[in-house]
Formats: C-alpha cells, structure tokens, sequence
C-alpha cells in the first residue's frame, strides 16, 4: 500500500471527508483492521482565500507547493490537492515535488468517460465555474463538453459555499438554491451535474436532484485509493 499525501484544509471541512472516505473505500477493499496511509498537511484557508480575492495565483501556488514538499519529505507517495479551485495552480505545485500530484479532473474525467457522458454540468467556486483550468482539462484530456450555471446562479452558488458550507453551515434554502440552478444546468441537456466543491456534497446528494450526480470529492477518494493500491503508479499520471 502507498502512502497518500493530502494538501488539505481548504476548507477544513470537506478535508475531513476525505479521510473517512479514504479509509471507508480500503477498509471495504481489504477488509478486516486495513486502513489507509496518509499524511496530510493542512493549511490556513483563511491565507489561501485571501490570495484568491487578490489574484495572487503565484503567492498560492508557493505556499501550496511548500506543503507539498512537506509531504514528500515525510513519505508520501502522491500528493492531492484537496480542493477544485486550488487546481488552477496544479502544474506549479506538480513541478515542486518529485512524486506525481493526482488531478481531480482525472478522477472526474475517466468515470465520465466511463458512463459516456459528453457533456456535464458544473458547480463550484466562481473561480471553479469561470476560470478555465477544470474546463479545458476535462475537454483536452477528455472530450467533455462543461455548461455552468448564469451568473446569478454562479453568484449564489459561489456565497453559498464560501460564507455557509466552508464555516460547516447547512441551511435548507441553500440547498434549494442549489437544487433549482442544478435544475437550470439540467435544462441544458447535460449528462450529469458535476459536484466541483469539494463541500457541495456537505449539502447535496443524489437522492435530490433526477440528474446523474458526480462528486469531486468521492471520486478523487476512490481514485485516490486506487493509486495506494495499485502497483502501476500510471493511474497518477495526467494523460499529455
């Protein structure tokens, strides 16, 4: 088994989420007292977000490539960025370390392909939905097509998750803002409606919305899992 290396804290919350599903998935591989090898640092999201209202990408991408190399230093075997928005500096921190850095648009991109679905839906940070980074690598690696939300649904949804699902705040008419610009997104004849906050899935699920649902965070989980267990460490490798 490899040892995982997680980039986290940002927020904290979601974090959290992929520890237990990471130690869930191997404890239901391998049965028995098995968990997972991690090592996880995190940071202060309050620096990050701050770095983020300034347009300082560079300024994030140091401090996040420095956690990296704490995390090869202490062992890891890979390092995942435990957030959607910070893989805009994902090539930065990549080229910092010695180990491969894990994508989230890979773990999205290969279970897309593997349900055939062509074109998705996308929530998340305005950073997330606005900026290209997910975008372009879901289409250059993969051939998916991704629609977000109006601006109005990407405002709210932006809010929604920094000043609530980010504090741990979970508030029913948030959820169905939520519901109702997914509804929006589905209108848009998606194949599914893409969880692109690693907190989204802190207030919403399958169960409410008729749409495939594909969270970034569970998958990046399992893919995560798969890399530990894995002897060929090309699954970690970001296809060129």
């Amino acid at each position: 088994m490899k040892t995982i290396g997680l980039l986290g804290g940002m927020s904290w919350e979601s974090t959290q989420t992929y520890y237990a599903l990471i130690n869930r998935e191997v404890k239901k591989r391998l049965g028995g007292l098995h968990s997972a090898k991690i090592i996880m640092v995190s940071v202060d999201f309050a620096e990050i977000e701050a770095l983020q209202v300034a347009n300082d990408w560079d300024g994030a991408s140091r401090l996040l490539s420095r956690a990296a190399q704490q995390l090869e230093a202490g062992g890891a075997d890979c390092v995942a960025i435990c957030t959607n928005t910070m893989h805009e500096v994902f090539d930065q921190i990549s080229a910092s370390v010695a180990i491969p850095c894990i994508h989230i648009g890979d773990a999205l991109g290969q279970h897309a392909v593997a349900l055939q679905y062509q074109s998705l839906g996308l929530l998340g940070t305005q950073f997330t939905m606005e900026r290209p980074f997910l975008k372009d690598w879901l289409s250059e690696h993969y051939n998916i097509d991704v629609v977000v939300p109006e601006i109005d649904g990407r405002n709210d949804v932006h809010q929604i998750i920094y000043r609530e699902l980010c504090l741990g705040e979970i508030n029913p008419k948030s959820r169905d803002r939520f519901i109702e610009v997914m509804h929006y997104l589905m209108e848009k004849d998606v194949d599914g409606i893409v969880l692109g906050c690693t907190e989204i899935g802190l207030l919403i699920d399958q169960s409410m919305i008729d749409a495939p649902v594909l969270d970034t965070t569970s998958l990046h989980a399992h893919y995560l899992v798969d890399f530990s267990l894995s002897n060929n460490e090309r699954i970690a490798l970001a296809e060129c």
